[in-house]
């Protein structure tokens, strides 16, 4: 660990740490979003157990492209006052916020945009605080001063860029005013306006999008598939087996090399095994297909999908519906499906704006960068309202 040099004042300290190891759970979960136990909306992916189980199993590390330079906001007496998640990047991979035209355009004219900072959680594409303050704490000041601290390891660092991804919208207003450029994407998440079951959600839907749904549910368990809920204590490290086989057949037919490694699996499976929900879909009593989900105070995050045979409908089946069904009964407000997929909509997945900022330290490439931002934010809002108007939901009379 090592200080970070900030403007003088003494009343608090800035530094940065390659490892999560040097924050003990118990002090990082301090902060807000990172414990279940505290106040704000819990937040798993942004957990002590999740991000060290990221470094500890050789996922996010040097080797893989992701140096850690966590910042830390230390009080005069050690008191955590806020951190970021924050790594230098080689390359552009596992981020699901796409720059590779911006890095290409600034190497051709003679720049070098690699490495570059990532404030984000590793090769998740959910939102959620980056800025991270402890509770109880001035959270806008806390966040203004970690934003500074973001630009100032930019620049010492000689980096290109520095990018926050996946950033709530409050932050990403914060970090405009800090002088970062604003970016902004969309997802598909489902929305949980109070329903008793299913059903109760098919009958807000047309009735043509409701006979459809339903007949694609009844598709998909053709053949014998039954389907199971694991959480908890049902984690066990077969289960795991069945599920990385899953994961590698369908991540390397779409990304050429999976990003996560069987050793995460079984680490999340003992330090954070209620936030897990597997939905595993089983013929012949063998499992043979099957999705990751994370649980978090109102929220069902879905992340990974995968099998080893393929049936018509199953993967909407095993994401999106079954996830619906677990959401409603867990009385969680939203789903979140992941990234992109305009699919989701015929299914009751609403489109939501994400949040991304960035600070660019080449005026040239800021300037580009910047006019590019602006109309890309026209197209994603104009997008945003078709899609809206043209949701599966029964239209108001």
């Amino acid at each position: 660990m090592n200080g970070l040099n900030m403007p003088a004042g003494g009343e608090i300290a800035m530094r940065v740490t390659t490892t999560l190891a040097d924050f003990p759970p118990a002090q990082w979960n301090t902060l807000a979003g990172a414990a279940r136990n505290g106040t704000a909306p819990y937040n798993p992916f942004l957990s002590h157990a999740f991000l060290s189980a990221l470094e500890d199993s050789g996922c996010a590390t040097r080797k893989t492209g992701w140096l850690g330079q966590h910042l830390r906001l230390d009080a005069p007496d050690g008191t955590l006052l806020g951190a970021v998640p924050c790594y230098l990047k080689s390359h552009s991979q596992g981020e699901y916020v796409f720059d590779h035209g911006w890095a290409d355009a600034f190497e051709r004219a003679g720049g070098r945009y690699y490495p570059k900072l990532q404030v984000a959680v590793p090769f998740t594409p959910a939102t959620g605080p980056r800025l991270l303050a402890r509770e109880g704490a001035s959270a806008e000041a806390v966040q203004f001063a970690l934003a500074e601290g973001i630009k100032t390891l930019a620049e010492q660092l000689g980096v290109s860029s520095a990018h926050v991804t996946f950033a709530t919208a409050q932050e990403a207003a914060l970090l405009e005013t800090a002088g970062f450029l604003h970016r902004t994407d969309q997802q598909f998440h489902f929305h949980n306006e109070g329903y008793g079951s299913y059903e109760d959600f098919l009958e807000t839907l047309a009735s043509r999008k409701r006979k459809a749904l339903r007949k694609e549910r009844r598709a998909a368990l053709e053949g014998g598939i039954e389907i199971d809920h694991l959480t908890g204590s049902d984690l066990t490290e077969a289960v795991w087996d069945d599920f990385f086989a899953f994961y590698m057949d369908t991540g390397g037919r779409k990304w050429g090399r999976p990003y996560l490694t069987r050793t995460f699996f079984s680490l999340i499976g003992e330090r954070m095994a209620d936030d897990v929900l597997l939905v595993m879909a089983r013929r012949n009593g063998r499992y043979i297909a099957g999705a990751i989900n994370f649980i978090g105070s109102d929220t069902l995050f879905g992340r990974n999908w995968g099998c080893i045979e393929d049936h018509p409908f199953l993967h909407f089946e095993v994401c999106y519906h079954q996830a619906i069904d677990f959401a409603i009964a867990r009385g969680l407000k939203i789903v979140e499906a992941g990234a992109q997929g305009e699919h989701k909509l015929a299914r009751g997945y609403m489109p939501v704006t994400t949040h991304s900022a960035h600070h660019i330290g080449h005026p040239g490439l800021r300037r580009a960068v910047a006019d590019y931002l602006e109309r890309e934010r026209h197209e994603v809002a104009e997008i945003g309202d078709y899609l809206s108007a043209h949701g599966p939901f029964r239209k108001s009379e």
